[in-house]
């Protein structure tokens, strides 16, 4: 996850699984608490704050409201929608009357927020008096790949230890509903309120009941399995789709499979982080395999056929007469897919040629080469058709 950011889905207070109205209506619910119009009478640190919740959930619905971007965001996290997310206030947010219109369709007859201050609003109370709603926390693994399951894409089976909702309670906390009664202190709205007078006038705050923990309920008679809590721990395997093309360090998100959320709550998302395991004989840059192929001294001058091994099999590549050592051979699109989302088409292969030199010779053998040495097609000559493999040698150093 990016650092400093939100969970798209918890910025805006809805499931993974939310629908495009009820993403929307999160979105309309948020700008209506946090527009710079509705703080205008705030302190310094108030307007901050509504200015960076504002932020954040005008981020998150403009990812989430574009299907495209959202199926890249489920899929891969803030790295599949890297810089596509800030919407531009360099000039300015505009009235909210006016983003409620272009957005949803339809205003609020002109209110002017700035002069509503904190208790005229015409939107209601401001306490936040809906219960709290907790997300479970994120866990992060590692599952290993080789290069053939990346080529083809496959699925994996990652074992985890994870927070689950206990069986004993059903993850209320009590095996008896009626155990759980409404906070006495807050009266369920999980908030109190605290009213001060001063010189300036009347302020309201509010803050988490400290007896429910802003629950809004108590729980009597906690089950035994959980302490109360709703939660155990527990060992459970998650099936895991890699998509093809993944690469080395690159990181999948599944949406909720991570801890659950106590009592009901968002459950955690699960990060899972590629480790590519080296390939006995193929090199990988990106989409692209590289592969070298050692051919005798006869092969390269007379020519033949020679077998590469590619990720779909042994492929048969033409060796022309007179291939020189350091050549190489290009197999169009038997490289790697590229990720969904991320490109299209199939990599390359290049394979590079090296010619093996013996080291010892039979007397019969230098005999033979010695009779040919003199030969001026055995003899280096720069003037002749291979001049470009001289000139190509040379800018090497």
């Amino acid at each position: 996850m990016a650092a400093g950011k939100r969970d798209y889905y918890e910025a805006l207070g809805i499931d993974r699984n939310a629908s495009a109205d009820d993403i929307k209506a999160a979105y309309r619910k948020a700008a209506m608490k946090w527009h710079p119009d509705r703080w205008v009478g705030g302190t310094d640190a108030e307007k901050k704050t509504a200015e960076e919740k504002f932020k954040e959930a005008s981020e998150a619905y403009s990812i989430l409201s574009d299907p495209d971007k959202k199926a890249k965001y489920d899929q891969f996290g803030f790295a599949g929608v890297d810089g596509q997310g800030a919407p531009d206030f360099s000039g300015g947010f505009g009235s909210l009357d006016d983003l409620l219109k272009n957005i949803f369709g339809g205003g609020f007859g002109g209110f002017s927020f700035g002069n509503a201050g904190f208790g005229g609003s015409p939107f209601g109370s401001s306490s936040g008096s809906s219960q709290r709603v907790y997300k479970g926390r994120d866990i992060r693994t590692r599952v290993r790949l080789t290069l053939d399951e990346i080529a083809s894409g496959c699925e994996k089976q990652v074992t985890i230890e994870r927070n689950i909702p206990c069986p004993d309670c059903d993850g209320k906390g009590t095996r008896n509903s009626s155990d759980i009664k409404t906070c006495p202190r807050c009266h369920g709205t999980g908030n109190i309120q605290q009213t001060v007078n001063s010189l300036f006038g009347r302020t309201v705050t509010y803050t988490t009941c400290p007896q429910c923990g802003g629950e809004g309920k108590t729980i009597s008679n906690p089950c035994r399995s959980c302490s109360g809590t709703g939660l155990v721990r527990k060992r459970q395997t998650v099936n895991v789709k890699i998509p093809a093309g993944v690469e080395d360090g690159m990181q999948l998100t599944v949406r909720g499979e991570g801890h659950a959320g106590q009592h009901g709550g968002i459950s955690g998302d699960l990060f899972v982080v590629i480790e590519e395991i080296p390939h006995a004989n193929l090199v990988r840059d990106g989409q692209n395999l590289f592969y070298t192929q050692v051919v005798s001294v006869m092969d390269a001058m007379l020519g033949g056929e020679i077998s590469v091994p590619c990720l779909d099999g042994n492929y048969k590549v033409k060796l022309d007469p007179g291939t020189q050592s350091g050549t190489v051979v290009k197999l169009r699109g038997k490289g790697l897919p590229a990720v969904s989302g991320y490109g299209s088409g199939r990599g390359d292969m290049y394979v590079k040629i090296l010619v093996w030199i013996p080291r010892k010779l039979s007397s019969s053998q230098k005999q033979l080469f010695n009779s040919m040495r003199g030969e001026g097609e055995f003899t280096p000559n720069p003037n002749r058709d291979d001049k470009a493999i001289f000139e190509k040698e040379k800018k090497i150093f």
